[in-house]
């Protein structure tokens, strides 16, 4: 006999599919019978309220960006001369000529390592602070998650916003934005599309064609309805947190200020020039505006490009990638210079209102590339050695942590691993990390079992 629960949900998603109510139809997923914990207000021990994370899957050099060898062989360090920045004793590689004077403002971490050359176990580790096996890709949540639920959301946004969200590494292509055992309700709001674009529209937050206002209202009262007699058949734990679900749902659709805070065509032409009219530098611009809006993380996705160069940063020169040489790859407008001036603006719009006071702001990549170029003229994958960045949120700017040896190969001062520099960012927060939450067996597990802030304070 089918089960009846099951039948009502069904129901249930299809009356929602046909209200136009798409983002709320995934509802029925949360918790998975978890139950529901509410976030703590207030964190006394934060140094910021809100996160900027920059996430460059595909491994970024660090010898052509915050990590150059002058010193070294030719062969290594190549035609990429150094630059002074606006701090003294530190260079930056010349493809950051906008970073460079915003140097006081970062924390730059030169011994992170992840200790493995595979983009997923990489990606995974970065993403969630765990060292997950090859077979646990998937198992455990992203800190932006775990940020959702132990701070909350705020602004009237959904607690982790993905802009796009749209990564999808492979083979086989996989979404490694997940909230894995915390629930759906934790997962990452995606934009999805392209905020470049003349005609981007965030997904999910309009009316399905064809359905108009009123015709939306009128199913929504069909749908309270409904509703009201289901309570008795599924009153228990899931009930509270999937009326929730729904409610911030319909609030993000019907909500103008959540409307505006995503649409980039209210955007000024000279805000569009100052990011760059390239693909990180508008995604970057509208993280801004979603950070202005209030919102409690929001996540820079780069994302993978299937285009010319296939993955920007993964930078082999492999004849199928359709890459220049790595000397002339990292001068590519989009590549590196791109970079450069849509982090700097970012940076420069978020001291100039006063916000990065309390933001953290922090750019991660899986790992960095080999110190020496390849047969094809790339670098290949290395974890034992990479770049990443602090700044805002009680970061204190003007510093290089670490140093790696004169060929930018190896940690020659203490190793940071992606765990540590979760562990950083949950400090920032004011996220214990030794809080324990129930996994999908109910058992407790700490939000960060490893891992020691870096000391960016």
């Amino acid at each position: 006999m089918a089960n009846p629960l099951s039948s009502l949900h069904l129901h249930r998603r299809s009356l929602l599919r046909c209200a136009g109510v798409t983002l709320a139809a995934s509802a029925h997923q949360i918790l998975q019978g978890r139950p529901v914990v509410a976030a703590p207000e207030v964190a006394p021990s934060a140094t910021a309220d809100q996160v900027v994370f920059l996430w460059l899957p595909g491994g970024v050099t660090h010898h052509e960006s915050f990590d150059p060898k002058p010193e070294a062989p030719e062969e290594i360090r190549g035609p990429i001369r150094p630059i002074e920045t606006n701090v003294p004793g530190i260079q930056f590689a010349e493809t950051l000529p906008h970073l460079a004077h915003h140097a006081d403002k970062l924390a730059v971490v030169r011994s992170f390592a992840a200790g493995t050359n595979d983009h997923f176990d990489g990606q995974a580790y970065a993403l969630s602070g765990r060292n997950i096996l090859p077979n646990g890709i998937l198992s455990e949540p992203n800190f932006g998650s775990f940020i959702h639920h132990q701070r909350g959301a705020t602004g009237g946004l959904p607690g982790y916003i993905a802009v796009p969200g749209s990564t999808r590494p492979g083979p086989p292509n996989t979404d490694m934005f997940v909230p894995a055992w915390l629930g759906q309700r934790y997962a990452p709001f995606c934009t999805m599309g392209e905020p470049r674009d003349a005609d981007f529209q965030v997904r999910d937050l309009g009316l399905v064609e064809g359905v108009s206002t009123d015709r939306f209202e009128r199913r929504q009262s069909l749908r309270s309805a409904v509703e009201s007699r289901l309570q008795e058949v599924e009153r228990g734990g899931h009930w509270e947190g999937m009326q929730q679900l729904y409610g911030r749902a319909l609030d993000l659709m019907t909500s103008p200020k959540v409307r505006e805070a995503f649409d980039l065509s209210l955007e000024p032409d000279t805000a569009r020039d100052k990011y760059g009219r390239t693909k990180v530098g508008q995604r970057c611009l509208l993280v801004r505006r979603l950070i202005d809006a209030g919102a409690r993380f929001v996540m820079m996705d780069y994302g993978y490009d299937w285009g010319d160069y296939n993955n920007l940063w993964d930078n082999h020169c492999a004849p199928g990638q359709n890459q220049p040489h790595m000397w002339k790859m990292c001068k590519v407008p989009y590549h590196l210079p791109a970079v450069d001036q849509a982090f700097a603006a970012l940076l420069d719009d978020l001291a100039l209102s006063g916000r990065l006071e309390r933001t953290l702001v922090v750019y991660l990549t899986e790992f960095g590339r080999t110190p020496q170029i390849n047969s094809n003229g790339g670098r290949d994958h290395w974890g034992y050695s990479g770049s990443i960045f602090y700044a805002g949120g009680g970061v204190q700017g003007g510093q290089a942590i670490g140093v790696t040896d004169s060929i930018g190969g190896y940690c020659r001062t203490r190793t940071y691993s992606p765990a540590d520099a979760v562990a950083t960012i949950y400090k920032a927060v004011g996220v214990d990390p030794h809080t324990m939450l129930p996994d999908r067996q109910n058992r407790p597990v700490a939000i960060q079992p490893t891992g020691e802030p870096i000391p960016v304070f």
